[in-house]
């Protein structure tokens, strides 16, 4: 039908999204990807080879994937055959494969265009090897999400993964001043509400493009909007983030380095992001715990009282008023002595149990309530540190067969300055009494 709309003259009348109209129509003009199809990227050169090989494209929403293939069909004569994983199942997948085939045997190759591959499961995945193989599709598959993650080590094994850059501000300024210049009129924006709305595009051009037609709509004959203005109009485009993909754990990852780092400002900033892209803030609490036992441990212990608190916190106020207590808890944990002895203690105590086994604790420390295992000298010796000097009696509490062992190694930092001399005194006091006739 939509061939028939084209033949009449009608789909070049009806309406079509600003991005679509700008859509470039050479590889010099996509913005933002200099390093794929700049004149030394790495699209340019495999053009000038003559050989363009099978190709995951990986980058964010809006920044020429799609375009690039459907451009790189053109500079290399290959018939363009575009399909999205949402919609194809393996039946209109294997009619694409022998329409390809049957190109090839008259001397035509297909690139085939995967758009969101990695919604494919593995054996649609797995579908594609023969045909990459045998050359009848030059395929190009796009995705948002990290490749080693998504998609078959198989199918990457035969294709090369290029990264497309979200674009920065000087490429959405670029991808405005066209849609100006294709438009005839200016935006009607204040320095400030332009500056603002490129920000708000999160390096999506496609993006950018759908606020300057919102813009344009919503402006009356003369009338300028500033900063305030604008994000009324387009009520503000929501971060690209999603919780259960890469964005979530990257910027995870950025906040639990950053506290570990002991820079508070970066800290609130990864929070921050989080709490604006929608993340629940229970997620962020229990990781504010985590980093407390993790990276601070008893150089602080009230860290992991204030992270507890935050979390109680939270769940008393809710939503906004509680953010603030784990941005308070954030603060805290970052500007807190670090230190992951009782980590890594209790790392060295998982692997020491599990290598050993079994072992029986020494009987002194073993309670004797028949007599027969007071016979077999349950108990017998027992030293009660409370009557003892110091309260410490210095006894091996260890399995006999394993021998005492040192775990726990405290820091010079924090609170744990005063366990390690507390330690360091103890183990002068076992060789004193280890030592006594």
């Amino acid at each position: 039908m939509s061939d028939l709309f084209a033949v009449a003259g009608l789909e070049t009348t009806a309406p079509h999204p600003l991005a679509d109209r700008l859509r470039p129509k050479t590889l010099a003009e996509v913005v933002g990807q200099d390093h794929l199809v700049g004149p030394e990227g790495a699209l340019t050169r495999r053009i000038a080879s003559g050989s363009l090989g099978s190709l995951i494209f990986w980058g964010p929403p809006g920044t020429g994937k799609t375009t690039v293939a459907r451009l790189l069909a053109h500079e290399t004569n290959f018939a363009f055959v575009q399909v999205s994983a949402i919609f194809s199942g393996v039946a209109e997948l294997k009619k694409l494969f022998e329409e390809a085939r049957g190109r090839r045997a008259i001397g035509q190759g297909t690139l085939l265009f995967v758009d969101e591959i990695h919604r494919f499961n593995r054996a649609q995945q797995d579908s594609f090897l023969p045909v990459m193989e045998d050359g009848a599709i030059t395929l190009i598959g796009a995705t948002t999400e990290n490749p080693s993650f998504e998609l078959n080590a198989a199918l990457l094994s035969r294709a090369s993964v290029l990264t497309f850059r979200a674009l920065d501000e000087e490429a959405i300024e670029k991808v405005l001043s066209r849609a100006e210049t294709h438009e005839a009129r200016p935006l009607p924006l204040e320095p400030a509400a332009r500056a603002a709305m490129i920000r708000m595009a999160d390096g999506d051009g496609r993006a950018a493009l759908t606020l300057a037609e919102e813009v344009w709509r919503a402006a009356s004959p003369g009338e300028i909007f500033g900063a305030e203005q604008l994000a009324e109009i387009v009520q503000r485009r929501a971060p690209i983030y999603d919780k259960a993909q890469e964005g979530h754990y990257n910027l995870i990852s950025a906040l639990h380095k950053a506290v570990r780092g002991s820079d508070p400002d970066a800290s609130l900033y990864y929070l921050a992001r989080m709490f604006d892209a929608g993340e629940d803030p229970l997620f962020l609490a229990r990781r504010v715990v985590r980093m407390a036992t993790e990276d601070i441990g008893l150089a602080d212990p009230q860290a992991l009282v204030i992270a507890n608190a935050a979390k109680d916190a939270y769940d008393f106020l809710g939503s906004p008023e509680g953010e603030l207590a784990i941005a308070q808890a954030v603060i805290y944990l970052a500007t807190a002595p670090k230190s992951n002895a009782a980590y890594v203690a209790y790392q060295r105590a998982m692997r020491l149990a599990k290598e050993h086994g079994s072992l029986m604790p020494p009987k002194i420390i073993l309670n004797a309530p028949t007599k027969l295992m007071k016979s077999e000298g349950y108990g017998s010796g027992y030293a009660y540190d409370h009557d003892e000097p110091d309260a410490f009696s210095g006894q091996d509490y260890w399995p006999e067969a394993l021998g005492r062992q040192k775990l726990y190694a405290p820091t010079a930092r924090g609170f744990e300055r005063d366990l390690r001399e507390r330690l360091a005194y103890w183990a002068k006091l076992r060789k004193a009494r280890e030592q006594e006739p």
